[in-house]
């Protein structure tokens, strides 16, 4: 008798172990996804530029929540980030407050002697934008290439 209770109290044990495992598995897969890319733009191409744009808005009414977006600029697409020379200023500046990051290459900068007080508020600087994708896909960031 007493091992009879003895396994039903283990039994009853190892029930409740397995279905408290399960509801903590089922919360944790229907915790909304976090969706994290990041988007490379490394050209002059002010329809590029526009297109990063556009692809942004799209993606945050696909997902307006769970959302995070990073714009890493460099090479020939520094002036997207340049207060005297990018025509989507208030663009850029929208979407920031909304949450997008938009980085600037700290090495392209050097390179065309672009100071961070010539950058737009919203912008901030890497050390080096290709290093910086390649950190977020390592990280399991999505990618997203714009321009040619």
């Amino acid at each position: 008798m007493h091992f009879k209770i003895k396994n039903i109290v283990l039994l009853s044990a190892l029930c409740f172990l397995v279905n408290q495992g399960y509801a903590q598995q089922k919360a944790i897969n229907d915790a909304p996804k976090m969706h994290n890319i990041v988007v490379q733009l490394n050209t002059a191409d002010t329809a590029s530029w526009s297109s990063v744009i556009g692809n942004i808005k799209n993606i945050q009414k696909a997902w307006p929540s769970n959302l995070n977006v990073e714009v890493v600029v460099h090479g020939k697409a520094l002036d997207f980030l340049v207060k005297d020379k990018t025509y989507f200023a208030e663009d850029i500046q929208l979407l920031a407050s909304m949450g997008v990051k938009f980085n600037a290459c700290q090495n392209t900068m050097r390179k065309h002697n672009i100071t961070a007080e010539m950058l737009l508020k919203a912008a901030g600087i890497v050390p080096s934008g290709v290093v910086e994708v390649v950190m977020k896909q390592e990280e399991g960031w999505s990618y997203l290439k714009s321009g040619l």
